[in-house]
């Protein structure tokens, strides 16, 4: 039996709206709506599969090195220390990663999670694949 579209596949289907930050033929990346933080990043592969050690060994090793590109454009665009990453895959049955831009490591907690407006996701959306683009 097929699972039933997660939030994020419909997402990719776009079927519901979302800041976009990156994309490729294996992965999509965007702004969390309810991020830990400004320029708080999901990154999802373009298959739905519940688990993320549940996905092939070729995409999961390959979702690092996007992770990394928006990681880097992230330190660039949101004031920080550093990038911090979650793996939790509790909140959303498509496997997934957070990449929250972070002070310190107590930060990196969703009990800091509160709605964005959509203005300041564009805005902070718009930074980011400025400093994308700058890496090129």
């Amino acid at each position: 039996m097929t699972p039933s579209p997660s939030i994020f596949t419909r997402i990719l289907r776009g079927e519901i709206p979302c800041e976009k930050i990156l994309e490729d033929d294996r992965f999509f990346a965007f702004l969390d709506i309810r991020p830990i933080a400004p320029g708080h990043t999901l990154v999802v592969p373009k298959v739905q599969t519940d688990k993320v050690f549940d996905l092939d060994p070729e995409t999961l090793a390959a979702m690092l090195p996007f992770a990394g590109r928006i990681a880097k454009a992230l330190e660039k665009a949101v004031p920080c220390e550093r990038i911090g990453m979650l793996v939790a895959g509790f909140e959303v049955p498509h496997a997934h990663l957070h990449l929250v831009p972070i002070r310190r490591e107590g930060d990196l907690s969703f009990a800091n999670a509160k709605p964005a407006a959509k203005e300041d996701l564009a805005e902070i959306g718009a930074a980011v694949r400025m400093a994308l683009n700058a890496e090129g």
